[in-house]
Formats: C-alpha cells, sequence, structure tokens
C-alpha cells in the first residue's frame, strides 16, 4: 500500500474511533462496563468468523479427496467416484443434522460441566465459553453415562431442535464439527472404491455421519469418558486430540479397513498364486493437485481447532499451522525418499510420496499444538514412513485400498494419538486440558500416564469402528447390497451405476456419443467372481 494512500486513510480511521469511544461514553451506566462489553461482543464475533474460515477451509478438502481418489484410480470409474466424493457431503451433512452432532455433543453440559474449568484455561469446553463462541446455556444438556464423567453418548439437540437461532457460536461450531465429520466420511471412499456399489456407499455415508463418528467424537470431545481418563484414572489429561488423528482420521481408517476386507480386492489385483498386480493410477497430475489442495485446507482443520483466536489462543493457532506446515513436508519427503532408496523400484513413487504428505498431515493432526517445531518434522517423517510400509503390509495381506486410505488415515492416525503421549512438551498454553491443570506432556517430558491415555483411545476407537463396521457391512454384503457386479466392475461402474461415462473419448455422431461397451469378459472369470 502506498504512503499516500496510508496517510488519507488516518483520518478516517480516527474518526471512526472517536466516534466509537464517544458512543460507548453517551450511553447510560458505567462507562467501563459498556467499553468491556463491546470489547467481549467483538472477541465473540472474530472467534465465529475464525472458526467460520476454518470450516470453509475444510470444506475445500472435499475437492482435495476427490481429485486423489480419481486421479489414483481408473478412468472407467471417474464418475462414480466423483459423484461418491459429492454425495457423502452432502448425505453426511444431513445426517449429522439428524443425530450426529446430538449423538457427539448433546449431553456436554451433563457430563462435562462448564464449570468444571475457567473460561479461559485451553480445553475442549472452549466452544462452549463465553469469551470463545458463546455460551451453550442450557441448550444440550442430555446424555448416557455410566457413571460420574463416564458418558457414552449425548440424547439432546437433534435436528439443531432447542438451539437459538441467534446462537451463532453453537451454530458455528456445528458447522465446523459437520466437515470434520465429512472427513471421517470421505476416507472410506477411496479404500471401497472402483467395486463399492452406490447403494452401498450412500448406507455408509448414513453409518458414519448418523452414528459411528459421533460417537468416537464424543467419547474425546463430547465430554466423554476418554476426555475424563485423567480425573477418573489418573492418566495425564485423559485422552487429547487437538484436531482429530484419532476422532477424525483413525475413524474414517477403521470403516475403509473394514468396508476393504469385506467387499474383497478389485478383480485382477492379486493372481492365483497370491502376487500382486499393479493397477496403474490413470491421472498422476488430478492426485497431486488434489494432495496440494488436501494440504492447503490442512491449515483450516489444524489450527481452526483452537476455537478462537483471542488471548493465548493465537498462540495455539500459529504453533498449529507452523507444526502442520513441517509435518506434512517431512512426511513427504521421508516417503520419497524411503520409495527412492529402499523399495524395489528404487524411484520415488509420486503415489507413494503423495501418501507420505498425508500421512505426515494426518500424524501432526492430534499433537500439533502441543509439540515443538522440532518434534513436528520427527513425526511428520516418521508417519511418512508408516505409510509406505502399512501399504506393503495390506498387499502382502491381499488387502486392496485403490489409493492408499488406511495405510496413511488408519496407521498415520494411530501414530499421531500416540506421538501426543510421547512428543507433548508441556505447552504452558494447554494448562487445564481436560480439567487436569497441568499442561499436556508425554514419555520425552517424564510423564508415561499421558502415553497410556493416549494408548486406550487408539483401542477404543480403533476396536469400535472397525468392529460395528465390519458386522454392518458384513450384512449388507450378504444382502447383495455392498458389491457391484463382476461384469459391472470390470467394464467400469460409470455406465452401469451412474449411466453416463465420466470421459467421453469417442467420435461425436449425431444426437449425442458412442457409450463404450462392457469390455469381455472370460467365461471362468465371470463365474468365479460371480460365485464370490
Amino acid at each position: 500500500m502506498k504512503l499516500s494512500v496510508i496517510k488519507k486513510s488516518l483520518p478516517i480511521a480516527l474518526l471512526f474511533t472517536l466516534g466509537l469511544t464517544s458512543a460507548v461514553y453517551a450511553q447510560d451506566g458505567n462507562p467501563t462496563d459498556k467499553l468491556q462489553a463491546s470489547v467481549d461482543s467483538l472477541t465473540i464475533s472474530a472467534n465465529v468468523l475464525w472458526v467460520l474460515i476454518a470450516g470453509f477451509l475444510v470444506f475445500f478438502m472435499q475437492a482435495g479427496f476427490a481429485l486423489v481418489e480419481v486421479g489414483f484410480t481408473r478412468a472407467k470409474n471417474v464418475a462414480h467416484t466423483m459423484l461418491m466424493n459429492m454425495m457423502v457431503f452432502c448425505i453426511g451433512a444431513i445426517g449429522y443434522w439428524i443425530c450426529g452432532f446430538a449423538f457427539q455433543f448433546g449431553a456436554v453440559n451433563h457430563t462435562y460441566p462448564a464449570t468444571a474449568i475457567s473460561a479461559t484455561q485451553a480445553s475442549p469446553t472452549w466452544a462452549f465459553s463465553p469469551v470463545t463462541l458463546g455460551s451453550w446455556g442450557d441448550s444440550l444438556s442430555s446424555g448416557l453415562v455410566i457413571a460420574e464423567q463416564w458418558g457414552i453418548i449425548g440424547l439432546s439437540g437433534f435436528f439443531l431442535h432447542g438451539i437459538s437461532l441467534s446462537a451463532a457460536g453453537i451454530l458455528a461450531f456445528f458447522l465446523f464439527q459437520m466437515v470434520f465429520m465429512d472427513t471421517a466420511a470421505t476416507i472410506p471412499t477411496g479404500s471401497g472404491a472402483e467395486r463399492i456399489k452406490f447403494f452401498g456407499f450412500v448406507l455408509m455415508s448414513l453409518w458414519v455421519s448418523m452414528f459411528i463418528y459421533p460417537l468416537a467424537g464424543n467419547w474425546v470431545w463430547g465430554g466423554g469418558w476418554l476426555a475424563n481418563l485423567g480425573r477418573t484414572m489418573g492418566l495425564g489429561n485423559g485422552a487429547v486430540d487437538f484436531a482429530g488423528s484419532g476422532v477424525v482420521h483413525m475413524t474414517g481408517g477403521a470403516v475403509g479397513l473394514a468396508i476393504a476386507l469385506v467387499l474383497g480386492p478389485r478383480i485382477g489385483r492379486f493372481n492365483e498364486d497370491g502376487s500382486a498386480n499393479v493397477i496403474p493410477a490413470h491421472n498422476i497430475p488430478m492426485g497431486i493437485l488434489g494432495t496440494i489442495i488436501l494440504f492447503f485446507g490442512w491449515f483450516g482443520f489444524n489450527p481452526g481447532s483452537a476455537l478462537g483466536i483471542q488471548g493465548s489462543f493465537i498462540n495455539l493457532v500459529t504453533l498449529a499451522a507452523v507444526n502442520t506446515l513441517l509435518a506434512g513436508a517431512a512426511g513427504g519427503i521421508s516417503a520419497m525418499s524411503y520409495m527412492w532408496l529402499l523399495s524395489e523400484a528404487k524411484k520415488p513413487d509420486p503415489g507413494m510420496s503423495v501418501n507420505g504428505v498425508l500421512a505426515g498431515l494426518v500424524a501432526i493432526t492430534a499433537p500439533c499444538a502441543f509439540v515443538d517445531p522440532v518434534s513436528a518434522v520427527i513425526i511428520g517423517a516418521i508417519g511418512g514412513v508408516i505409510a509406505c510400509l502399512a501399504t506393503v503390509l495390506l498387499e502382502k495381506l491381499h488387502i486392496d485400498d485403490p489409493v492408499g486410505a488406511v495405510p496413511v488415515h488408519l496407521f498415520g492416525g494411530m501414530f499421531g494419538v500416540l506421538s501426543v503421549g510421547i512428543f507433548a512438551n508441556g505447552n504452558p498454553d494447554t494448562a487445564a486440558w481436560n480439567g487436569i491443570d497441568a499442561p499436556v506432556t508425554g514419555l520425552l517430558y517424564g510423564n508415561p500416564s499421558q502415553f497410556m491415555a493416549q494408548s486406550l483411545e487408539v483401542l477404543a476407537i480403533g476396536s469400535f469402528a472397525f468392529g460395528l463396521s465390519y458386522a454392518f457391512f458384513s450384512v449388507l454384503h450378504r444382502a447383495k447390497l455392498l458389491r457391484s457386479l463382476p461384469e459391472d466392475e470390470i467394464a467400469g461402474l460409470d455406465i452401469p451405476e451412474m449411466g453416463v461415462p465420466g470421459y467421453v473419448t469417442d467420435i461425436p455422431v449425431p444426437g449425442g456419443y458412442v457409450v463404450p461397451r462392457p469390455q469381455a469378459m472370460p467365461v471362468g472369470v465371470l463365474a468365479k467372481e460371480t460365485n464370490r
């Protein structure tokens, strides 16, 4: 901005400031109280605006997921895969509005009283503090508990009922949490790509948005039993997960593993002798562009989870942003180096490098506000290598995951949750997290009990999300609602399920285009796949 423009703007700004001050002092009552009320109002408005902007960034990650999944699968499934990535948001938003938000946060005042923690202390109750997003009041206060501080599920706030239309803080928080849920629900679309029926996908979206994700979220962020392990069992600050390595990514990855196992591998992925065939990506530039978009959106995902920017919150926002940047970069470098130097191909594989970036981001999601930048680089680098090793493991187990959703999100998420219990350095801005006076501190800083709390989060979310999802999908599979027909899979799901091709590459003819014929399938293969 030119100096002359600044000089012209200063008188206007000064007049505005004087006018605001005069208006405050002209009102009846104590002018100091009036001024403080104005400051508090501006603070809440700024925090609500920050949460909304962060939520919009996380929503844009949907474009990244869509491009990654489409780019790293085959052209004959483009329309099917893209529509899944669009509709998972639409279906999930309605499902989360119906009951997901209520199950996740409907018991927050019942199982995790707002009075238990000062409004100025760092804790998951920031969202309910009058100095951040505004008070919940008595809007959400009913839930199921086993004993004191052992909350299981919320039971109020269905359809956002009972929440005032003027409760901007709660509504902004709903939007922010909804796009987090959407991330968890999108992850399994990658592990089931190229062979899941669209109707089965719809049921999966409802399953995650209305039940699986909300319960996992309740236990850690909604005042549930995992968050309270510090107060009930003396395990550090309880389960700590700043932005969701466990709640979001482990949940989505565990559901993704369940659906990959129930669906079975794509036709042609593995040979009868157990060897694996590579099914190449159809558009690597698209997949890499999607990763860049995801990286960008992650700056809403992690820093946005502070749910405020006033006071010490801005310190956590900034630290989370820097650690996110470093961990994602380190994950990409470590995965690229591993494939380049240690794999059989001895090439810097683009697909694995991309998944290394994402695994580094997933791994830093839980500890981003609790560790220093050096630890963030270490966590991201380890996460990138974990994604490579997990990909090899799944292939040896004959588990087909077309885009690497399980290695990135399940394995990367597990490591991210545990990283809090290892690398958390006692950041003073995290004091009183989950109602414990001390800041969050991990193994390397003398607190093994925090690692125990993090381990319980891994076990609880992993077993819950995977076990119930495996049973649910098995029922759908037996009812023939989950996996596409073999002949449809061979031809590609675009024409049989969507009715249109994702790409029109044939020569145009009068009245439209030529729809490609389904590819012929050997009789023996068709019989074998039909009897799967």
